[in-house]
C-alpha cells in the first residue's frame, strides 16, 4: 500500500483521505495481478470498465452529470493519479484520459453536450480522448493545420492529420481541435466533440512506446458533424485547450509523484535487504545519499503537486503557474528517483519484468507530455514576468 501521511497536510480535508485510504484499497485488491506486459488495448478497455463500475470516474465529471462533487474537485484527480500510479501506470493512464478527454466537455460543452457524453464517461461506458498534436504542431499550437470549415449553415466539415493521441484507435471520442479561421494564429482555433464512429475519421497508425499505452494517428478527411458539436463560441479552441491543460498539468505532476513514491519504496526494501560486503546496502553511505536526496524530493513535488490543486479548488480562477511548476518539478524528480532506484538495484533494475525497469519506462513520457519540461520553463518565466510588469501598476494605484 502507498505511504499516504502527507494527507495530514493543511491541503486536504476528511473528503480527500477517506477517497484516498478507499481508492488505494480497491487499488490494492484489482490492480495487483495486473502485468506490466499486456494487451494493452483490452486491459485499457477493462480498466475503463472497472473505474467507472467502481465509482472512481466520478471525480472526472460535476455532480450535475453524476460526478461526486458540485465542481471537479483537482486535489482529488491529482490524489486519484497519485495513488494509480504508485500501482500500476496503465491504470493511471485510464483514468487520466477519461479526465482529459471529457474536461473541455465540462468546462465548455452545452448542457446537450454534458448530458450526452459525461455521464457515459463517468460510468466507464465511453472512452474519452483529447486530439490536439499534429505532425508539425505541438507544443506549438498556433501551427495546427487541421481544418473545420463550414457545410451549410449547421455542420462543418473536418480535414486534417492528428498524431500522439492517446486512446488512439480504442475512443469511443475525441475532442478535436481545428483551424476555423476567425483570426490567423490561435485565435482562429476552435473545439468539437467528433464521435469515433464518423464517416471520414480513421486510425492510420498506432504508435508503440516504450511503456506501452494505446496511441495512434488518426486521418479526418472530410468528417461532417454538427456545428452543436463545438466547444464555446467559434475561434474559443485555444481557450478551451489552455484552460483544460491548466487544471490537469498538474495532475501529471500528482502522476509523477506516484512514480517517484513507488520507486523510492522499491529503492528502500532493497537497501534494506540486499546484503553487500557483510552489511546491508542500506548501511553504506551512499546509499543512504541517494534514498535522502529522493525522499526530499518527493515531498517538495508533493508540496508543489497540492499547492497547485488547493489553489485551484480554493477559487483561483487560473493556475497556470502553479500547474506548470508542479509539472516541471514533479515530473523531472520522477526521473531522478526512478534512475537512482535502477541503481540501487543493478542488474536487477534494467531486467525486463521487475519493477523498478517497469517504473523507468513509465516515467520518461511523462516529461514529454501536456507541454514538455522546456515549454513549461517558458510559460513559467512569462507567468513571472507578467506578475513584473502588473507589480509596479497595482503599486501606482495604491500610492
Amino acid at each position: 500500500m502507498i505511504d499516504l501521511s502527507h494527507l495530514a497536510w493543511p491541503f486536504f480535508d476528511d473528503s480527500h483521505r477517506e477517497f484516498a485510504a478507499s481508492l488505494d484499497q480497491w487499488a490494492c485488491q484489482n490492480l495487483v495481478k495486473l502485468s506490466d506486459r499486456c494487451d494493452v488495448d483490452h486491459t485499457c478497455r477493462s480498466l475503463v470498465r472497472a473505474l467507472g463500475h467502481a465509482g472512481w470516474l466520478r471525480t472526472v465529471v460535476p455532480a450535475s452529470h453524476g460526478g461526486s462533487s458540485r465542481q471537479i474537485d483537482l486535489r482529488k484527480l491529482c490524489l486519484a493519479r497519485e495513488i494509480l500510479a504508485w500501482h500500476h501506470g496503465l491504470a493511471d493512464f485510464a483514468f487520466a484520459m477519461q479526465g482529459l478527454g471529457s474536461g473541455p466537455i465540462s468546462l465548455f460543452g452545452s448542457d446537450a453536450l454534458k448530458a450526452k457524453y459525461l455521464p457515459a464517461v463517468c460510468a466507464g461506458r465511453r472512452i474519452a480522448a483529447f486530439a490536439l498534436t499534429e505532425p508539425a504542431a505541438g507544443s506549438d499550437v498556433g501551427a495546427l493545420a487541421t481544418t473545420a470549415t463550414a457545410d451549410a449553415i449547421d455542420h462543418v466539415c473536418i480535414n486534417g492529420i492528428k498524431t500522439w493521441i492517446s486512446n488512439g484507435g480504442i475512443a469511443d471520442h475525441y475532442i478535436v481541435f481545428a483551424r476555423t479561421g476567425e483570426a490567423p494564429g490561435v485565435k482562429g482555433l476552435s473545439a468539437f466533440v467528433v464521435d469515433a464512429n464518423t464517416p471520414g475519421l480513421t486510425t492510420v497508425e498506432r504508435i508503440e512506446v516504450i511503456a506501452p499505452h494505446p496511441l495512434a494517428t488518426l486521418r479526418f478527411q472530410d468528417c461532417r458533424i454538427p456545428v452543436t458539436q463545438r466547444l464555446g463560441a467559434g475561434g474559443d479552441g485555444f481557450k478551451v485547450a489552455m484552460a483544460t491543460l491548466d487544471v490537469f498539468r498538474a495532475t501529471v505532476g500528482a502522476a509523477a509523484l506516484g512514480i517517484a513514491r513507488r520507486a523510492l519504496d522499491e529503492a528502500a526494501s532493497r537497501a534494506a535487504t540486499r546484503m553487500l560486503f557483510g552489511r546491508s546496502l542500506g548501511d553504506l553511505q551512499m546509499t543512504q545519499a541517494a534514498l535522502a536526496e529522493s525522499a526530499a524530493e518527493v515531498d517538495a513535488a508533493a508540496l508543489l503537486v497540492y499547492r497547485a490543486a488547493w489553489s485551484k479548488d480554493t477559487g483561483a480562477e487560473r493556475i497556470t503557474r502553479e500547474s506548470s511548476i508542479a509539472k516541471m518539478f514533479a515530473t523531472e524528480i520522477g526521473q531522478k528517483v526512478v534512475d537512482r532506484t535502477v541503481q540501487i538495484h543493478g542488474g536487477n533494475g534494467v531486467r525486463v519484468g521487475s519493477k523498478a525497469e517497469a517504473l523507468y519506462r513509465e516515467i520518461r513520457a511523462l516529461r514529454i507530455y501536456e507541454g514538455a519540461t522546456e515549454v513549461q520553463k517558458v510559460v513559467i518565466a512569462r507567468e513571472l514576468m507578467k506578475a513584473r510588469v502588473a507589480a509596479p501598476a497595482r503599486r501606482q494605484v495604491r500610492a
